[in-house]
């Protein structure tokens, strides 16, 4: 049913065609044991996922990326009950057809935070962001010496040097151009990252897009779910998700999730570095989504997404 997909070019055409997608869902529900349940397809991510009835997800994964399917997998078998923010719980998953493997997840309760979150009162946004601090600090506790051959990096020196080395050419394919482009490598060089961290357990995408709130009951975190990106270390390089992604810029809110979780404020320079550093960073994107620096440096482009002050 599915095509043998080996490029992300090729993925883009498969996760847009719902007729091609729609029947092999059901194939394999009907395989698991779940034959007329209703599927939804939910309409974010890069992969395609369902709802399947009221209390599962079905996550499908390209052969190409089977290392990530793997890696979910084992993350959510490790995480479900050990953070104080629900996790999914690990169903199922193996290999399905042309390559293709899948997860079988429990759903996690509520909605998506980053569409509930202008409706959000703000002493309320302000306790989420503790909750969610304290969530991100209790992974960043685990022991992630378990999950090391299933996420990697190896070696995390030889990981930053590899993404300094393709920063710039990775903003301009994101359709960086200019100033902000040129100013790139004397920044990175400016930047010293230290390796000298614990490294920990990274979820790497921590944002609203992957929490989830219950509107019902005070706006209560549900859930954190995404782990497919999972990498092994220094916590900072989560922060870069936390003061782009969940915290948007804000200061305050920064300054808040920062006391939650335990942790000084990190060297607003030292995230900048690790957002152009980031295997998912699209500064271009950024820059059109966040407020803007007074000067179009990165000394104070950090300053402006990564500061505590107001």
């Amino acid at each position: 049913m599915l095509p043998s997909v080996d490029t992300n070019d090729e993925l883009q055409e498969v996760v847009g065609d719902e007729a091609l997608l729609r029947p092999a869902a059901q194939d394999l529900c009907a395989q698991l044991g779940l034959a007329g349940a209703r599927i939804v397809r939910f309409p974010e991510g890069s992969l395609p996922v369902y709802a399947v009835g009221e209390s599962l997800v079905l996550k499908l994964y390209p052969g190409f990326e089977a290392t990530e399917a793997v890696r979910e997998a084992r993350l959510l078998s490790i995480l479900w009950g050990k953070l104080p923010i629900p996790t999914p719980r690990l169903h199922s998953a193996d290999q399905y057809k042309s390559g293709w493997r899948y997860v079988l997840m429990s759903r996690l309760p509520g909605e998506d935070l980053s569409e509930a979150w202008p409706r959000i009162p703000r002493p309320d946004q302000e306790r989420v962001v503790v909750e969610a601090a304290e969530g991100l600090a209790a992974l960043h506790a685990l022991d992630a010496t378990p999950v090391v051959p299933v996420t990697g990096p190896p070696d995390w020196g030889r990981f930053l040097a590899a993404q300094r080395a393709t920063a710039a050419e990775q903003q301009q394919i994101g359709g960086l151009s200019g100033p902000w482009l040129e100013q790139i490598p004397d920044f990175l060089r400016s930047v010293p990252l230290t390796t000298t961290r614990r490294p920990v357990l990274l979820h790497t995408e921590y944002a609203r897009e992957h929490l989830t709130v219950d509107p019902h009951d005070g706006w209560r975190l549900t859930g954190l779910f995404d782990f497919e990106p999972a990498m092994v270390g220094d916590p900072a390089y989560d922060f870069v998700s936390v003061g782009l992604l969940l915290t948007r810029a804000d200061p305050a809110l920064l300054k808040l999730f920062y006391e939650a979780y335990g942790q000084p404020p990190f060297d607003p320079r030292e995230l900048m570095a690790y957002t152009l550093l980031h295997v998912y960073s699209d500064l271009n994107w950024y820059l059109r989504s966040l407020p803007a620096p007074p000067r179009q440096d990165f000394e104070s482009l950090a300053q402006t997404w990564f500061g505590t002050e107001g």
